[in-house]
């Protein structure tokens, strides 16, 4: 790994169906944002929206490679034809950056024709899979409260079958977190080879989103809004830690090189002390805006709501705005970082998490500690010494996958000080 000199740009994911959706996952912080829009929208991205990202995110930025990233809501809703749509308007711009497509779908409705034009167009899916059968089902449902796992499965098989680049979302909800072997070892079985572990967390509402129909908590409310109740579904700090360091435990022994757990990744990166390619660990965040059907860009995906509202994508530079975004102190998240962060020996592993999710007193009573500080913490402090190791190999030119030797006996590492 080396540090990355290129110019830094933005990065836009794009929701070309807003929030709608053919499931009613108990954990969705996305489906009820259909409250923010009037009744009988549709929530097809037109023509001139479409036109207009695919040529001003191009454009109006300095970086070599453009990621296209398309999530939902469902975005497979949209049908095949508008992705076709989206490659054709991406073609005149192939000889002048390298451009990248990422969709990240439910599963549910691919099917041939769908991985056919996938592989063609070398399009990498996210598809969301929690685990076997009676964990999936246990959030991921239907609106008439079916499981969705059987076609869930169905699709990641016909994207196997295609040769389809993949990796799996898993995320981890209340319930979940108290069975990690469980979940490790189907994904394995399934043959995924890149898996995403992420929390579930959200708070219940207060005032300001019930006035708008909505019965989760929003970032600008969680200061304000100190008894609010933590959703029934968050995952438990600790559990949390546990359940990462359970499928660490496993991974670190028997499957360095062959199953790719992005979340171990991440932590490598910020150890050898790369920027984190992920924002809830990077030192700041803010570049990483969304957009929705109607052109609309926020602040960024946890942030739809009103007042973080930047602008369209039809009239206006993306890029001005992200950097007048920053620039009024959005995704500065070392600025308020209590006492206690800013004296951890892990800081640069963590750096206070999301800000959506700082809404915890510390010991002494100071605000915007991360909710999940206790479980990342113990998580942090287990694994430091199998990433020490991992380091040394790789900086004498040995495989990462050595480590595996090494944890058959007692691992003997001068962790040392990484500050």
């Amino acid at each position: 790994m080396t540090i990355d000199n290129q110019p830094q740009g933005i990065h836009i994911v794009a929701k070309p169906i807003g929030p709608k959706c053919n499931l009613d996952c108990d954990y969705c912080f996305y489906l009820e944002k259909q409250a923010l829009f009037p009744k009988g929208e549709d929530y097809a991205m037109s023509d001139e929206v479409l036109e207009a990202y695919i040529t001003k995110y191009i454009t109006m930025q300095p970086t070599p490679v453009v990621e296209f990233v398309w999530q939902g809501g469902e975005p497979t809703l949209l049908g095949l034809d508008f992705y076709k749509r989206v490659v054709e308007l991406q073609r005149p711009f192939v000889g002048q950056k390298e451009i990248t497509n990422s969709l990240q779908t439910n599963g549910t409705l691919l099917d041939d024709e769908w991985c056919e034009f996938l592989k063609e167009n070398n399009f990498l899916v996210g598809i969301s899979l929690d685990g076997p059968k009676e964990i999936h089902d246990r959030y991921r449902r239907d609106a008439g409260g079916k499981g969705s796992f059987d076609k869930v499965m169905q699709g990641l098989k016909l994207l196997q079958k295609h040769g389809v680049d993949y990796n799996v979302m898993t995320t981890v909800a209340r319930d979940t977190a108290y069975k990690p072997l469980e979940v490790y070892h189907f994904l394995k079985e399934q043959g995924v080879e890149y898996i995403q572990f992420a929390p579930v967390v959200e708070r219940v509402a207060g005032e300001d989103e019930q006035q708008l129909g909505l019965k989760l908590a929003g970032p600008s409310s969680l200061a304000r809004e100190e008894n609010a109740a933590v959703a029934e579904w968050s995952v438990e700090p600790e559990a949390y830690g546990d359940f990462l360091i359970a499928i660490f435990d496993e991974w670190v022994r028997n499957d360095v090189g062959t199953t790719n757990v992005m979340n171990f990744e991440w932590a490598l990166n910020a150890w050898i002390g790369t920027p984190s390619p992920v924002c809830q660990h990077a030192q700041s965040c803010g570049k990483s805006i969304m957009m929705e059907h109607n052109g609309d860009l926020y602040s960024c995906d946890h942030s739809m709501y009103p007042e973080y509202k930047l602008g369209n994508i039809v009239s206006d530079n993306p890029v001005t705005l992200a950097e007048k975004s920053v620039g009024q102190g959005f995704g500065v998240k070392d600025a308020n970082l209590p006492s206690s962060c800013r004296e951890c020996q892990l800081l640069k592993a963590c750096w206070g998490g999301c800000p959506k999710h700082r809404f915890v007193k510390t010991y002494n009573g100071e605000p915007d500690r991360y909710y999940l500080c206790e479980g990342y913490k113990k998580y942090f402090l287990y694994i430091q010494k199998y990433l020490h190791g991992i380091t040394q190999l790789l900086e004498n030119g040995l495989p990462a996958s050595h480590i595996m030797e090494a944890c058959k006996g007692p691992l003997v590492i001068n962790v040392g000080d990484r500050n």
